[in-house]
Parts: C-alpha cells; structure tokens; sequence
C-alpha cells in the first residue's frame, strides 16, 4: 500500500460525492419551479443512498469482478473476500470500492435533470437502481474492469481510451436522460424560468470543486499524472465557461449566469474523458469548442427537435462526453477505431437497455405524475413539503 496515493484518493472520494451531494442537487434544484426544488433535492439524495447500497450488494462486483469480458461476475458481492488489508493495484480495495461508488451515485443521478417536474417518485428509485446494475455496471466492466473494449479486447492492443468517464458516465446517462425524455413527453409548463439561478451558480461550483477528484482521483495515484489531470480540467471548464457566456453575447447581446455556469459543466465534461491524456493546450482547445457546440446542442434539442430534456442533460453531458472522447483521438493519444467504435457500442447498447428498463419499470409504477400534481408540483404532492413558507 502507498500512503501518499491512498490520502489522495481519500480526499477524491469526497469530492466525487460532494458532487452530487450538494453540488448536483443545488445546480439542478436553482433551475425548475420553486414548487419542485425539494422533489429535486429528493431524487439526488435519494439515488445517492440507494447506489450507494446496490453498489455494495453488487454493481461493484458486475463492474470490477473477475468473471469475463462482459461481466464481471457476483463473487465480490457484499465485498466478498475483501477486507482492509486486501489490496487493488497500490490502494486498500476497499477505498476503491468507495471511489468507484461516488461515480456510481453521480451517473444515475445526472440523469434527473431530464425528468425534473413530471417523474414519479417509485419509477425513480426502480429505474436507477436496474439501470446502474445492468447498464452503468456492465459498461464500467467494459472500459474500466478488463472488459472487452479494453486494452487486449476487441480493439486490439490498444482498446478504448476513457480516463474519468466520457462513455462509461457522460455518454451513458446522456444517452438515458434523452430515452426519458422521450418516453415522458415534455412538461405542461416549460416557459418558468429556473426559480433560483443563485442555487444553480452555487451547485455548478461545487461540481467544479468536486471534478478535481473526480478527474484527479481517476489518475489513482498522487502524482505529476493527477496534477495534470487537474490542471487541465480547471482550464477547460473556464474556457467552456467564457466561451459559452460569449457566444450567448454574439446570439442575444447578452450573457447569462445560468449560461456562463452552464459553460462550466459542459467544459468540465468534454474534458473529463481526455484529462489523463491532454495536456493544457489540448485542454483550451477542447473546453474553447465545449461551450459553444454544447450551447448549440441545447438549442437543436430543445428548439428544433422539440424534445424537453428538462436541464439539458445530452446537450451538455452527452454531447460533451462524446466530444471528449473524439478530441482523445483527434490529439493522438487514442485510435479512431477504439474511440468511435466503443462509443457506438455503448451507445446502442445503452439506449436499447434504457429503453427496455423504463417499459418494465412502467408496468410496475407509472412512469409520469397526474396532471394535478404536475400543475400542483412535486414538491407538495409527493412529499407532503414546500421549499419556501412565505407566511412565515
């Protein structure tokens, strides 16, 4: 075991789930009705508590097990065999099981933001729980666990190159989120704007805060390796960020906050896959590119192909995971074969799998709130609470 790399990854730990818990919750929470903030809120807690708890029992064992090239197996469930002197490369196993579930929290939970305000509550919690198990855990296997798409697989020598999670999260719950969105039909209301840009501004900080482990920890050592991990995904998510602000400049004569925090999400996840292969160049050149070509997904989604994903969860995760993944390529550090080749595979195999889940999810509890409830908001309806007591 090496001290210095089990501090570090430690400390990543924590940042990757202060990302969901508050980061992702406040930044999603600011953006809907003021009437659905705590519904919001719910669903980010909630999903956090039950992966948390379905990564113990088994998704670390489908993802990290040792069963094959496509699953790994059950023998590691309930953390079967491992104990606190058992090792995982230079780390105590057991500490990368926890780092491996904040990044199993944080993928499902991205997907809340394209059902915001219509979900109900049990399809949440159902559909997260069989999607992390049999789509996020069964992809992680693939890419991170020796699985087929990694070094030695189907690709050859040099399989796919995913350092932090372009395809085995972003892609993936972009990819999800727009499933639902289909499936669910847009809101009765989508002309509110976000009720507290104040929260989203906050959350997006600590999302940027918390991509430091996320992307550093990735690295899984405390190194020179980790440090240029971090160091590009901090110049890539302020490029993204001014450029997003400016082209809205261009387009309105104006530049948002939501927009600019906005930039900052989607130069953080365009760079996620390639932070341990770029150096900070590469990082300005592809965070430069994020805000704009995300901001333009937003509009294609949302305007012109008319389908409400909510938060914009493809446009900015899915678009920039895929992006990422390519610049991988395009910079020479990944061959064009293993980068598009994987990222179709996981595609097709994810949306197909989403689309499965939801339909048997939806013959067990419905899939969208009543119209009442809807109007009424979640947060009364379906949690007996408001956000904001202007009486008092």
């Amino acid at each position: 075991m090496n001290g210095a790399d089990t501090a570090w990854i430690i400390v990543a730990t924590a940042l990757v789930l202060f990302m969901t818990l508050p980061g992702l919750a406040l930044f999603y929470g600011g953006l809907v009705r003021a009437r659905n903030v705590l519904s919001v809120f719910m669903h980010c807690y909630a999903i956090a508590c039950l992966m948390s708890v379905l990564w113990f029992v088994a998704g670390y064992s489908i993802a990290f097990g040792d069963g094959g090239a496509y699953w790994g197996g059950l023998g590691k469930m309930f953390l079967g065999g491992i104990n606190a002197d058992t090792l995982s490369g230079n780390l105590p196993e057991v500490l990368f099981f926890a780092f491996q579930m904040t990044f199993a929290i944080i993928t499902p939970a991205l997907i809340v933001g394209a059902y915001v305000e219509r979900i109900g509550f049990g399809f949440v919690l159902l559909f997260s729980a069989l999607w992390m198990l049999l789509i996020y855990a069964p992809v992680t296997h693939w890419i991170w666990g020796g699985g087929f798409l990694s070094d030695g697989g189907i690709f050859g020598e040099t399989g796919v190159k995913d350092f932090a999670g372009g395809i085995v999260v972003h892609e993936t719950a972009g990819i999800a989120a727009l499933v639902l969105a289909v499936m669910l039909g847009a809101r009765k209301n989508q002309t509110t704007p976000p009720h507290n840009p104040g929260y989203v501004m906050i959350g997006a900080s600590m999302l940027w805060v918390g991509w430091f482990g996320f992307n550093g920890g990735s690295q899984l050592a405390a190194d020179g390796g980790a440090a240029m991990a971090l160091t590009v995904t901090h110049i890539s998510a302020a490029t993204a960020s001014l450029t997003w602000a400016a082209w809205e400049w261009v387009k309105y004569g104006k530049a948002s906050l939501v927009g600019l925090v906005t930039g900052t999400i989607a130069g953080l996840a365009s760079i996620t896959p390639a932070s341990g292969f770029v150096g900070p160049v590469e990082a300005l050149i592809i965070g430069a590119v994020a805000g704009i070509l995300c901001q333009e997904a937003v509009n294609l989604i949302r305007n012109k192909i008319k389908i409400d994903d909510t938060l914009d969860v493809f446009a900015v995760h899915g678009v920039g995971g895929i992006f990422g993944t390519i610049m991988i390529a395009a910079f020479g550090a990944g061959s064009w074969a293993a980068q598009l080749g994987s990222l179709v595979i996981v595609g097709v195999f994810t949306l197909v799998g989403s689309v499965l889940i939801a339909k048997l999810v939806g013959l067990i509890t419905p899939l969208r709130v009543d119209a009442e409830t809807e109007v009424n908001g979640l947060d009364l309806m379906a949690h007996g609470e408001r956000a904001y007591d202007h009486s008092s």
